[in-house]
């Protein structure tokens, strides 16, 4: 655990940060829900388009989870740093000239067009008539190909070096639009795999995918919202966020087959002569613990954060996706953390999926873990997974009589704390305070 909080990120930027004033207290900051509701409120009605297929049994699962309202935490963050970022990097003018000029592939209306002509590729799709063509259909025609995208505007090589100053501080770039959807299509479409994975049979108060429409369509439905996520990437046009994005495929994977590995819980026992290596273990365990939170949660929060700002200009050098990065990373381990807590702490009524899912299957998270140093008898049913008769309940027992869920929230908050303190470095602004609340709000939610 030490390896992992002793990497947290600490930044610096290039110029010395504004402060809040007397006036900005806690009450009068944004909520973030509430800053943000009209662009929420499009940004879940327009990305359902997204999803339509031709197969009307594959859009109803498709559309299944996004239906029933999530915490949007993953669109918000994203919305949040564009906010707080746009006009602060290099490249700026550029990504706005590229949002505002037709042909230059920035403007929502060309995000939503066609992917390919309706008449090369028959990708039927009934609710899209105009843009797809059946398989049966004969015509074929030759249109010659879209006009070249226009030049950019000369940008004089003696012009002075970038000042750092907020465009405005509600705009938001279609392609950062389109990104917050496309984080949102990636985590749903994690779900609806996890769910099969975990034979879960409650997701956000409602049935679970599997539940509802079986495993074989929860994975075909996952895969499906996968390839029009990475569709959609791929309009982006910008390669570092490409690369970002698609990493967060490999890191989920990752994270689900560490989160397999069995915990070493050898020489587990209560002698003073073995009490070092006992701890010790316990460190690989966390360290591994830790790793593995990245990977399934964090992962998606910080490279969708710094995609963000990214697309709003910033480049190589610019601290501001620095900042984006290392406030996603520390948010999502945070939010891991409670969401952990919570497992032990809440009833299924109040999470929206089952109480004490971890425990039933065979996962240790940081609750166990500091029960673990606290009765090292914890160690055997770590080590076989809670398998045994009873070990579920024991396991219950050791971390309701030992300090870890106070432990966990304090770790927790650490990581929140620090989210927030990467932020000092950014401009004064609505988003800005929205992003300190948002990492509070992590740190307080039963649910």
């Amino acid at each position: 655990m030490r390896q992992w909080f002793s990497s947290l990120a600490r930044i610096r930027a290039p110029h010395t940060p504004r402060h809040y004033s007397a006036s900005a207290t806690p009450s009068t900051r944004p909520d973030p829900f509430s800053l943000l509701s009209p662009q929420l409120t499009e940004l879940r009605h327009s990305l359902l388009s997204l999803l339509d297929s031709g197969h009307p049994r594959l859009s109803e699962i498709t559309r299944y989870y996004f239906l029933h309202p999530s915490k949007q935490i993953r669109p918000i963050i994203v919305l949040l740093f564009s906010r707080a970022t746009n006009g602060l990097g290099r490249n700026w003018e550029h990504k706005l000239w590229e949002a505002q000029t037709s042909g230059a592939g920035g403007r929502a209306e060309e995000l939503d067009s066609p992917l390919t002509r309706p008449d090369i590729l028959n990708d039927w799709n009934p609710r899209k008539p105009t843009d797809t063509t059946p398989f049966t259909s004969s015509h074929l025609s030759l249109r010659p190909l879209a006009p070249h995208r226009p030049s950019p505007p000369h940008r004089s090589t003696h012009s002075t070096s970038h000042e750092p100053k907020l465009y405005d501080t509600e705009y938001i770039l279609p392609t950062q639009t389109r990104l917050a959807q496309i984080v949102e299509m990636m985590h749903t479409a994690s779900l609806l795999h996890d769910d099969v994975i975990d034979e879960s049979a409650l997701r956000r108060g409602q049935p679970s995918a599997p539940a509802a429409f079986g495993n074989k369509l929860s994975i075909l439905g996952g895969n499906f919202v996968l390839g029009r996520a990475s569709a959609a990437l791929s309009r982006l046009g910008d390669p570092e966020v490409t690369d970002l994005i698609a990493s967060v495929l490999s890191n989920l994977v990752e994270g689900e087959i560490l989160q397999t590995k069995a915990v070493d819980v050898q020489n587990s026992v209560k002698s003073a002569e073995r009490q070092g290596e006992h701890l010790t273990r316990i460190q690989d365990a966390w360290n591994i613990y830790l790793q593995k939170t990245y990977l399934k949660t964090a992962s998606l929060m910080a490279k969708g954060a710094r995609a963000a700002v990214t697309l709003g200009g910033c480049k190589e050098g610019d601290i501001w996706r620095e900042i984006a990065y290392a406030y996603g990373r520390n948010l999502g381990i945070a939010f891991q953390l409670v969401d952990d807590i919570l497992d032990y702490d809440s009833a299924a009524a109040t999470l929206g999926k089952p109480g004490g899912a971890d425990l039933q299957l065979g996962l240790t998270t940081g609750p166990a873990l500091y029960a673990w140093e606290e009765h090292p008898d914890m160690g055997a049913l770590i080590s076989r997974k809670f398998e045994g008769s009873g070990d579920v309940e024991k396991a219950r027992d050791f971390v309701a009589r030992s300090s870890a869920l106070d432990r966990t929230r304090e770790l927790a908050q650490k990581y929140a704390d620090k989210a927030k303190e990467v932020l000092q470095q950014l401009p004064e602004s609505d988003a800005k305070s929205a992003l300190e609340v948002l990492a509070e709000r992590v740190i307080k939610r039963k649910s």
